[in-house]
């Protein structure tokens, strides 16, 4: 989408969001916002937005669903006065959204029942600054999905715990293996369709690095960061896998059979269980040295300035979205892991010895991506205002060395804008 149609759309929407007094809506009415993504999941909200306005008498919450193309360009082309009372976001550009005064602090607008109940995942993308800007229904898991008929056409043992994962040799070789029995020919798809320029490639590759033993920043740098040797190496080994990689050009490589195994995440369990059955097998991530590791990160809600003197009502409505029965029924939707501690032992797809269990282990040990322990597992892309410029330089990067180019040439580069954009906006450290 252009700038100039990302204004014109959010111009259209300021119009018919928020209030003349900023927010400030006396009939008890707050707008809300939400990206337009899986159908499931766009139907579930909407009932739940029903449910909660048929709830009580005292708040109406007016729903505006944009798609998710567009949904951050929009509220970046939109002044804090102008958004609506309730958005929501994907949790790597919370802090830029902080950072422009674009959210208020939730700890007093929603009850601390609520937050005190939120995963430790949810708790840590949701915080900056020692603050909470948002919280969410779910969490995501990322792991590698299996063909349990050709892991054992070619011998190999499918891992199910963090403990088990396959060390890098151990899944270069199985690659190999696999390729000869899959029947394209290639052994995985890693969401290569997907764009590895765009956030996909920094999600589904930064737990390589991290499990090398490296990351993309350290105290606001990236130069002697980003370009390390450990993250060279891991992604020169990422690059070596593109020769038993499949495009997947169709779209359903993994769940037609045509590929062996899949790199991507929870969201995927609806079709591939539907495909394969009793044959989906979930692995852990392989381990470059420093454990398996895996993102995290989802779609969370916070409330903006123009709630200013609404935000009882714009925290009644988030208090509705994070109870036990509404994150049922969203993960319901969408195969999400559940975003609160109760609802996730109640959950039928996540709890001891379920099917998706290694995605809620996994994150019992969140962390951030500044401290990476041997003993963390999920962790959190770098939660700073700058994210768009770091995560917009290190996509490119990995399209580049997807594409052939040398790996230590295009991390400098991508250091280099990464430090020019800080130094730039002094570090982005608030005033």
């Amino acid at each position: 989408m252009t700038i100039g149609a990302g204004l014109s759309l959010a111009l259209m929407l300021s119009a018919c969001s928020g209030s003349p007094e900023g927010g400030d809506s006396a009939d008890g009415t707050i707008d809300v916002w939400a990206h337009s993504g899986q159908a499931s999941e766009a139907a579930a909200l909407e009932t739940l937005v029903k449910e909660f306005n048929s709830s009580q008498d005292d708040v109406t919450a007016k729903l505006t669903l944009i798609p998710e193309a567009d949904y951050t360009s929009t509220i970046q082309a939109t002044s804090p006065d102008e958004l609506p009372d309730v958005m929501e976001m994907d949790a790597p550009t919370m802090a830029a959204f902080a950072y422009d005064r674009k959210l208020i602090p939730l700890e007093d607008v929603v009850s601390s029942e609520t937050l005190d109940n939120r995963i430790s995942g949810v708790k840590e993308s949701g915080t900056y600054n020692d603050a909470t800007y948002a919280v969410g229904l779910f969490d995501v898991g990322l792991g590698l999905w299996g063909n349990k008929t050709l892991l054992a056409e070619a011998g190999i043992e499918a891992p199910t715990t963090a403990d088990e994962a396959w060390t890098v040799e151990e899944f270069r070789t199985n690659l190999a293996k696999l390729a000869e029995v899959s029947p394209s020919g290639k052994a995985i798809d890693l969401g290569e369709a997907n764009g590895f320029a765009a956030e996909w490639g920094t999600f589904t590759t930064t737990p390589n690095i991290w499990s090398a033993g490296g990351t993309l920043m350290k105290d606001g740098k990236a130069d002697g960061v980003l370009n390390s040797q450990e993250n060279v190496d891991a992604l020169e080994e990422w690059a070596s896998w593109k020769e038993f990689a499949d495009p997947n050009t169709s779209g359903s490589a993994f769940p037609d059979g045509q590929t062996a195994l899949t790199w991507t995440g929870n969201w995927m369990y609806p079709t591939f269980s539907e495909a394969l059955g009793d044959d989906l097998a979930l692995m852990p991530l392989p381990d470059f040295g420093n454990g398996t590791k895996a993102g995290h990160g989802s779609w969370q809600w916070g409330v903006t300035p123009a709630a200013e003197g609404n935000t009882e009502a714009a925290g009644s409505f988030l208090d509705f979205l994070l109870t036990d029965e509404s994150i049922a029924a969203m993960v319901e939707a969408n195969a999400a892991v559940p975003g609160s501690t109760t609802a996730l032992e109640q959950s039928e797809l996540y709890g001891p010895g379920k099917p998706l269990e290694l995605f809620a282990t996994n994150l019992e040990s969140a962390c951030s991506s500044d401290d990476v322990s041997a003993d963390c597992i999920a962790v959190a892309r770098p939660v700073t205002p700058g994210y768009p410029t770091v995560t917009s330089s290190f996509g490119s990067a990995l399209l580049a060395i997807w594409g052939g180019a040398d790996v230590q040439g295009e991390l400098d580069s991508a250091a280099r804008a990464i430090d020019s954009d800080f130094s730039d906006n002094n570090g982005y450290q608030d005033e």
